[in-house]
Order: C-alpha cells, then sequence, then structure tokens
C-alpha cells in the first residue's frame, strides 16, 4: 500500500504555495481553506486523510495502468479512474484484474480477486454491513453490531455493472455477473448469473 511520504508531502505544499499566489484560483484556495480548518487530528481521521483521500486526490493524475501501480496492485492489473479500494491492505489481487470506473471495493472484512477478472463499472463489492447497528439505533464508529464477513471471485470472472455483491458471498472460477444483480449468496462457478437475488441462468462448460 502507497503511504504518503515526507517527500510526497512538501511537494504538495510547494503545489500548494503556487496555487496560492494565482489570483483566478482564490475562491478554490479559500473553500480548500476552509475544508482544512474542519480537520481532525484524531488517528482515525488523520489515517484516512493520509493513506485514502490523499492517495485518491492523486490517482487523478495517473492512467489506468499506473493507478493499478500505485495502489501495489500485481503485473496487469488495471484500474480506472474513480474506482476505490477501501482497506486495500485487507485485499488479495491477482494478476491482469482490470477495475472499472466507479467500482468499490470494500475489503475491510477480507477480499480476494482472482487472477484475469474484471470488475464492471459501478460493481460494489461488500465485505461488512451496518444494518444492525442501525436497527438497534446504534450506529456510531466501530459500533460492536457492524459485521463483516470475506469475500472471495475467482479467477477469471467477469462482474458487469452496476451489481452489488454482498458480504460473505464466494464466486468460483469463471461466473459471469450480468448487469443490475444482486448476489447474496455463493456460486461454485462455471456459470452466468443474473437477477435480485442472483440465480443461475445457464451453466459453462
Amino acid at each position: 500500500m502507497h503511504k504518503t511520504n515526507e517527500n510526497e508531502s512538501n511537494s504538495m505544499i510547494h503545489l500548494w504555495n503556487i496555487l496560492k499566489k494565482d489570483a483566478r484560483l482564490n475562491e478554490l484556495v479559500s473553500e480548500i481553506e476552509n475544508a482544512i480548518a474542519c480537520f481532525k487530528d484524531d488517528e482515525r481521521n488523520t489515517d484516512l486523510r493520509n493513506n485514502v483521500i490523499f492517495r485518491q486526490f492523486a490517482d487523478k493524475l495517473l492512467t489506468e495502468e499506473e493507478r493499478a501501480h500505485y495502489y501495489s496492485l500485481p503485473e496487469g492489473c488495471r484500474m480506472r479512474e474513480n474506482a476505490k479500494i477501501l482497506y486495500l491492505e485487507n485485499l488479495k489481487c491477482g494478476e491482469f484484474v482490470n477495475i472499472n470506473e466507479g467500482a468499490i471495493l470494500d475489503a475491510s472484512g477480507g477480499l480476494e480477486i482472482g487472477s484475469h477478472t474484471s470488475i464492471g463499472n459501478g460493481v460494489y463489492v461488500w465485505t461488512h454491513t451496518t444494518y444492525q447497528a442501525n436497527l438497534a439505533m446504534a450506529n456510531h464508529i466501530k459500533s460492536p453490531l457492524n459485521t463483516r464477513a470475506p469475500v472471495k471471485i475467482g479467477n477469471g470472472c467477469f462482474i458487469a455493472g452496476p451489481s452489488v455483491i454482498n458480504p460473505g458471498v464466494t464466486l468460483g472460477d469463471r461466473t459471469v455477473v450480468l448487469p443490475m444483480s444482486y448476489v447474496s449468496k455463493s456460486f461454485k462457478g462455471n456459470c452466468i448469473i443474473s437477477g435480485n437475488p442472483a440465480t443461475i441462468l445457464w451453466e459453462i462448460d
């Protein structure tokens, strides 16, 4: 996982000082300074800001291959604009994985993606849920009612978006998920699935 180092921080400060001198950007600079005034210095917010928010800001400068390298994904991987990986340290990713625009991969409960798999535009993969905390009126940070379960997506899978994969789901090798699917249970693989909830449409030889 790429973490913001001292040289990168100094570069950001230098860029910021240049922007502040440009009169055309005064309004933007003012709004950013207002946002900075809202920063909290506790461990959780500082970690999120340094290792998630700043990283997402920087990745806008990169191509899909460069972005995958920036996120320390393996050889041949690609990651398109506005894709997001939460808890990158809990992601186990194979080679030649394609993560498309707007995908959200939540690895907080553990996420494994096999080689030669594509995650489509607007696919949401969740490994945690807070619904029990919501129902109990206990929806605070790190509530003990929040639950996590790992998701495993096999080799050679194609997950078309927009679709949702729920916590605890395993998709075997060569699973195709058609668009607009809600995947709430596991499938052995070599199949095409679709629907809400997703069911098998065809087996693949």
